[in-house]
């Protein structure tokens, strides 16, 4: 059951506190004006409709999970962590609007209702923002500033006998739970973690020798990993077949699920015992599987010094803003995003799209060498040849045209930057695409918010 406000927050507690601690800071106090808008909350109640809104149990205050997950992307705290702060802030609990004798929403509560709105609610909370400066602060775009970043996933750096060791402790894991829901005798997957951990700590001794004979056992040794993983997978779905085979009666579909679970696992532990084997022969490996936990991650080559190969997913910011001078800030559209390592141009059609949703006409747009002039052209039919500059590509105009655009191009650097180390765009702690879509769709709205609060105060 949907609940939007939330409802009192001042209480009789709240008499004897002094006016200093009542107050909120002059940021959260600029924030929660904006937030006050029911307008906000309008994507949510319309998600809702689709799903049972009249039945189950009352939601927690959707205005509160929307302040506590502007919190949270603003410091960058876990779930938990960001559950304990609330609690012991006052001025934290008069934000989230929880008065003070009231318990802070648990932390699994607040992450499982993150995944449940989802992306493109989020999105639609973001165009909701930027539809409100227009209106309300006279923001009107100009110019706009394109790029592309990657948001690294939650795994560690990836090799295959680093995988194989991963993937055999979750098939043992999930695995041993399979086999408890069977009557009788069930195939047992054997838990290869420990010979799996002696291969790999070889590997590492083996490497740090940095001879030719040490790439011969290094080879010999992530076959072997590439066997023990194998037959792993072997027994795992061969006990997901038998799961499935004794679904009958009562928790039958408790028993499909976790067969399903186990063979979806057992297919990404083959997918790297065949990378190994595909290794070992000199063979191209074109789809390689990074993660056992997020398959959807992408090794991705941006030609940085410090990261060579970045392991997560594309996602390409747009930054819209009233002028070009130095310093200008102005409001990011939802990001663009598919799945694997999309080039430039192949994302630039969702930006497009947004700024026609938008409703806004642009003067200039400015783009680096990873642009296509052709493609880039084809995305806004609308804008002359003199309006688009791409770095190193096309680049149209006086001499000091141009350099104003390349400086305000570089700018886009520094917002990304800004969105990784002050919003947590960095890294996203959601697995899969659409985790990653949610995540992003949270760290620009966050950081929207924060630019329409400045500039309505």
């Amino acid at each position: 059951m949907l609940t939007l406000s939330a409802g009192q927050v001042e209480s009789l507690w709240d008499e004897v506190l002094p006016v200093e601690v009542r107050a909120l800071p002059e940021d959260l106090a600029r924030l929660d004006r904006v937030l006050c808008d029911p307008a906000l909350l309008g994507p949510v109640e319309r998600a809702w409709e689709c799903s049972a809104r009249g039945r189950g149990r009352p939601s927690i205050a959707i205005a509160t999970f929307v302040r506590l997950m502007v919190i949270k992307q603003r410091t960058g705290w876990g779930y938990e962590t960001l559950v304990r702060e609330v609690s012991d802030s006052l001025h934290l609990r008069r934000f989230c609007l929880i008065a003070i004798d009231r318990r802070v929403p648990d932390e699994s509560t607040v992450r499982k209702l993150a995944r449940r709105l989802g992306a493109e609610v989020v999105e639609e909370i973001t165009r909701v923002v930027i539809a409100k400066a227009q209106r309300e602060t006279r923001f009107r775009a100009r110019a706009a500033r394109v790029d592309s970043t990657v948001v690294e996933a939650d795994v560690r750096y990836p090799s295959d006998a680093v995988l194989a060791l991963q993937g055999a402790r979750v098939l043992a894991r999930v695995g041993g739970k399979v086999a408890g829901m069977i009557k009788g005798q069930a195939v047992r997957v054997r838990d290869r973690s420990r010979s799996l951990g002696r291969t790999v700590r070889r590997l590492s001794k083996t490497l740090a020798r940095r001879t030719g004979q040490a790439k011969t056992q290094v080879m010999a040794l992530n076959e072997r990993a590439g066997q023990l993983i194998a037959r792993s997978a072997g027994e795992a779905q061969r006990l997901a077949a038998q799961a499935r085979a004794s679904a009958r009666g009562r928790g039958a579909r408790v028993k499909l699920r976790a067969a399903a679970k186990l063979d979806q696992l057992a297919g990404r532990c083959r997918r790297v015992a065949e990378q190994i084997d595909r290794r070992a022969r000199g063979l191209k490996i074109t789809d390689r599987l990074v993660s056992i936990a997020d398959p959807d991650a992408r090794p991705i080559r941006k030609g940085k010094l410090g990261k060579p190969t970045e392991f997560g997913y594309v996602a390409q910011i747009c930054e819209v803003t009233e002028n070009t001078r130095r310093g200008a800030r102005g409001l990011i559209l939802p990001a663009g995003h598919a799945p694997g390592n999309p080039a430039e141009n192949r994302l630039l059609p969702q930006t497009a799209a947004e700024l026609d949703r938008a409703g806004i006409t642009l003067r200039e747009i400015v783009g680096d060498g990873g642009f296509l002039p052709g493609p880039t052209k084809d995305a806004f039919p609308d804008l002359a040849d003199e309006q688009i500059q791409l770095s190193g590509r096309h680049e149209p105009g006086r001499r000091r045209t141009r350099k104003r655009r390349a400086r305000y191009r570089t700018g886009i650097e520094g917002r990304i930057s800004h969105l990784k180390r002050r919003y947590g765009l960095r890294r996203t702690r959601l697995k899969g695409h659409h985790g990653m879509k949610t995540w992003t769709g949270w760290a620009i709205l966050a950081y929207d918010l924060d630019t329409l609060a400045i500039r309505a105060h």
